[in-house]
């Protein structure tokens, strides 16, 4: 627990280290209806080379895995998951190995502690490899362990992803992923009618190549029950935190308007990142 201690007591070491790397000034105005605006490049400037501190947040399903990797790969900065972090932790023959998988074993959450210890490693680690930013997916999910994340760095954006909760559940339902290469698919086929002036949406399924057809498992987990008290603890926590950002003018809604080759466009659109045509056709 080094690396937590340091995280919170100590101003002159990881604290230091990561404002050193990551500070920038944070958004000085409520972004949640407006493109949002930040510092035009110059002629023939590489958008890898603007810092960044971003935060991506949406409930499970909505796809922050998925956008924040896009992100991070046009903009040159690390996409960081604490759920990544966990994992990687497990399988290593680390410090906090051991508790994590009797965590895990009896299905309990992470605490806070353990989740900013692995984080503050991470940091400590970008910054000796020269990282200038990133993008952080699905963290914080606590008023509390936002307000420790201020205390590490100025986060200048916050990208809350929604989607209609109906779909939430089919995207869920519809996930799987390959037993024998890993990789994850979705089978869910969504197409939802507008109703009430509301335009409707569709997504097609990311189904996989026939050599993964016979292979393909879904999560014990990924029940419609399972699925919704998910979904409803997630509300729960996350307005506050979304409250705490807004509060700070640093928070920007957006609502996918379908699947990915509809909602990408729009996304880099109201991020004023649609200018950079060249490195935008690399990144998807």
């Amino acid at each position: 627990m080094a690396a937590m201690n340091r995280l919170l007591r100590s101003p002159s070491s990881s604290l230091s280290l990561a404002r050193r790397c990551l500070s920038t000034a944070a958004a000085s105005e409520t972004v949640k209806s407006q493109p949002y605006i930040h510092t035009p490049l110059a002629t023939g400037q590489d958008p890898k080379a603007k810092t960044v501190q971003w935060v991506f947040l949406g409930c499970p399903g909505v796809g922050k895995g998925t956008y924040a990797s896009r992100l991070s790969t046009l903009l040159g900065v690390p996409h960081i998951a604490t759920g990544d972090l966990v994992r990687e932790e497990l399988n290593s023959s680390g410090p906090l190995s051991k508790q994590l998988a009797e965590i895990v074993n009896q299905r309990k959450l992470v605490s806070d502690e353990i989740i900013l210890s692995l984080l503050s490693k991470r940091l400590e680690a970008g910054e000796a490899r020269g990282e200038s930013g990133f993008i952080l997916d699905g963290f914080p999910r606590t008023v509390r362990q936002a307000e420790i994340l201020d205390e590490v760095t100025d986060i200048e954006l916050v990208v809350n992803l929604k989607l209609p909760e109906s779909v939430l559940v089919d995207k869920c339902l519809g996930r799987r992923i390959c037993s024998e290469c890993g990789k994850n698919f979705n089978v869910a086929s969504i197409n939802l009618k507008g109703e009430n002036g509301s335009p409707g949406m569709s997504m097609a399924p990311l189904l996989p190549p026939p050599q993964c057809v016979s292979k393909l498992v879904s999560r014990a987990d990924d029940t419609e029950a399972v699925v919704k008290e998910r979904l409803r603890i997630y509300y729960d926590k996350s307005q506050p935190v979304e409250n705490f950002y807004h509060s700070q003018g640093k928070l920007l809604e957006f609502n996918l308007p379908g699947g990915i080759p509809e909602s990408w466009p729009k996304l880099l659109e109201v991020l004023n990142l649609d200018e950079h045509d060249d490195k935008l056709s690399a990144a998807a």
